[in-house]
């Protein structure tokens, strides 16, 4: 077949399982289409790192990808293409690498002029960068500079705006039903309430979908702030109604609690798209719980048990929705090129595959609608009625 073009894939920001089936999907039918196709490594960074100069060995940047490369690669977890977090708008200087250092002096530098040169060296038509919405936000600056671009939403959270679901979701809230269904022999053994830290920043999905799954008694999330007492008035009236007696809840990272101005971070320091790391609010529940809790048990206090799940539910092999959706996103992609629609996202709406303006993703961010969805009173998801809702129940009203 007669060579169409060179599409460049890569992937950024944290590794989720179904980045590498989406890989293989893209690269499989783009080169039965005709078109030859290059990985790009560790995200924004093989762009930035990348030497315009045939002379200048760049296997650690880029490589060409092949059936057997991407077959192998889909039946395992994680990105084979490698991630990062950089952000060739604001490069810390720290980063900029040797071969830019002249060009590049202030403290802070925008590198897209680079990142155009390199895309043009490397002869790449068309970029389908597979990301969260920091990713995806700079795929959406190169979209305006004229880069033929069409994007892939992935996130354990699942709050890319435009799209009902995101790659990894599915993986992330099946290991959250799993670990927790798994922790509640300790906590029923000691008779203990459960805390349990899962992911979402800003948006409390994957709390709210594992509690609808009846995975735990409560949920916190980020787009509610709460009450200790009331939530452990609550959790101990649950514990009470318990044969074992013991209550679990689910706390977002991002879960605040009231008048805290801020979310628990784990430590200061701040990436590239202006993120600390968050990381420890469940630890802060458990303490004030087990203060709390001896108001509304007769005086006696209730030990907690703490568990951040963190990277458990994003390491490992992908479940099957993680491995299907992928697939048929990737396609979605090389339909969208082969019908010369550009700066698009694909996406999932009302239960249909389908396609947005990529600009979407800057557009708002994608929360939990809580008078919809969250029962404030009761600290759980609300249970309306579902006819014509999602697959996952909460939609993304773009």
């Amino acid at each position: 077949m007669s060579k169409k073009g060179t599409i460049g894939i890569l992937t950024g920001g944290g590794d989720v399982p179904g980045l590498n089936p989406a890989i293989r999907a893209i690269t499989v039918r783009a080169r039965r289409e005709g078109y030859s196709v290059v990985g790009i490594r560790r995200g924004w960074a093989g762009l930035v790192d990348f030497v315009p100069d045939n002379s200048v060995d760049n296997r650690d940047n880029v490589i060409p990808l092949t059936h057997d490369a991407v077959n192998r690669a889909a039946r395992t977890g994680g990105t084979f293409l490698h991630t990062s977090r950089t952000r060739p708008s604001f490069l810390p200087l720290a980063n900029v690498p040797e071969h830019l250092r002249d060009a590049y002096t202030a403290e802070i530098n925008d590198v897209t002029p680079h990142i155009l040169k390199n895309l043009e060296f490397l002869g790449i038509d068309t970029l389908i960068p597979i990301g969260g919405d920091d990713t995806l936000s700079y795929a959406d600056r190169l979209s305006k500079e004229g880069v033929r671009v069409v994007a892939i939403p992935k996130t354990m959270d699942n709050d890319v705006p435009g799209t009902d679901y995101c790659i990894g979701f599915s993986t992330c809230v099946t290991r959250v039903i799993a670990l927790t269904h798994a922790l509640r022999t300790t906590a029923g053994s000691h008779e203990r309430l459960l805390v349990i830290e899962v992911f979402g920043r800003y948006a409390g999905f994957s709390a709210m979908l594992p509690a609808i799954a009846g995975a735990a008694d409560r949920c916190l999330i980020p787009e509610h702030p709460f009450d200790i007492e009331h939530l452990a008035e609550i959790l101990i009236e649950d514990r009470r109604n318990h044969p074992s007696n013991y209550a679990v809840v689910l706390a977002s990272e991002g879960a605040r609690l009231k008048n805290q101005k801020e979310m628990v971070f784990s430590n200061t320091e701040q990436d590239q798209y202006g993120h600390k790391k968050l990381g420890g609010i469940g630890d802060v529940i458990g303490s004030l719980l087990k203060d709390v809790s001896a108001k509304f048990n007769n005086g006696r206090r209730v030990n907690v048990v703490n568990q951040r799940l963190s990277y458990l539910v994003r390491c490992g092999e992908p479940d099957a929705l993680d491995s299907i959706v992928p697939t048929a996103f990737g396609n979605l992609a090389l339909d969208l090129l082969l019908g010369g629609q550009t700066g698009r996202l694909v996406c999932l709406r009302h239960g249909c595959y389908d396609s947005v303006p990529i600009g979407v993703v800057t557009s708002h961010k994608k929360l939990v609608d809580v008078p919809k969805y969250y029962n404030t009173e009761r600290l759980r998801p609300s249970y309306k009625p579902f006819h014509g809702a999602p697959l996952f129940i909460m939609t993304s009203d773009y």
